[in-house]
């Protein structure tokens, strides 16, 4: 079974529009957590265009009337990144190699030419207690994850947007789930475990579940806030998380 972990990203966006506390991040994360969720997966970003640095200490408050479910924090390991993460004690952190002014996740991580960053920062991490996921591109391959497996982290995230975008486009669909698939089993081989996120919707997870087992989570935000908004959240969550059972 593939964990849900409801990225509130989307929330806070839609919250910082206005100088209003709603929606509000934790009452959301409160209605996804009882409708059986695993977790939460929230991207701080330096400008705090969505999620925002008070937002990730109110949601771990959240979490702790949750025994069992866990908090994911994803960003680029900058200094006051790290010192967020040591200060919440998240129980995974998702390293990503975002510039600041990106308007979302679009790739991953170059193992090799970022491998003494990732050493130091993710042994950092790990004595904060933190399991540490990277940010992978879908067709790394075997090499890619071998250097992936050398950095210390523990699992990678398959960047899923480019089987995303593939939803005009079967022939292209099949292409991306088999890189997809190629890439989690070698992370499977090398002993990684694998989550998966960005683009997933309830059209493409069923593809996506029968193609790539053995999928540890799926971080799912911008469809799954979509869907709320015809279904709640309750309904949108209940209906993934049969998709990914």
């Amino acid at each position: 079974m593939t964990l849900l972990s409801v990225n509130l990203n989307a929330v806070a966006q839609l919250r910082n529009r206005r100088d209003l506390p709603w929606p509000s991040v934790t009452g959301i994360a409160r209605l996804v957590l009882a409708a059986g969720a695993a977790g939460i997966t929230v991207h701080p970003r330096p400008d705090e265009r969505h999620i925002r640095r008070t937002d990730v200490f109110d949601l771990a408050e959240v979490l702790r009337d949750y025994p069992g479910r866990e908090f994911n924090v994803e960003g680029y390991p900058s200094e006051d990144f790290l010192a967020l993460v040591a200060e919440v004690h998240p129980h995974q952190v998702t390293l990503v190699p975002d510039d600041p002014s990106q308007a979302t996740s679009d790739h991953g991580w170059d193992f090799v030419a970022h491998a003494e960053l990732l050493r130091g920062v993710i042994g950092r991490l790990h004595g904060h207690g933190a399991r540490v996921s990277l940010f992978t591109d879908p067709d790394v391959g075997e090499a890619g994850v071998a250097a992936a497996k050398a950095t210390g982290a523990d699992r990678i995230e398959l960047f899923t947007g480019p089987y995303g975008a593939c939803f005009s486009d079967p022939a292209r669909a099949e292409r991306e789930l088999g890189s997809l698939a190629a890439t989690a089993a070698a992370a499977a081989a090398a002993g990684l475990g694998v989550n998966a996120g960005h683009d997933l919707t309830l059209a493409n997870l069923s593809a996506f579940q029968a193609a790539v087992p053995g999928v540890a989570e799926a971080s799912i935000g911008h469809a799954l806030t979509a869907d709320a908004l015809i279904m709640g959240f309750a309904e949108a969550v209940r209906r993934y998380i049969a998709v990914l059972s």
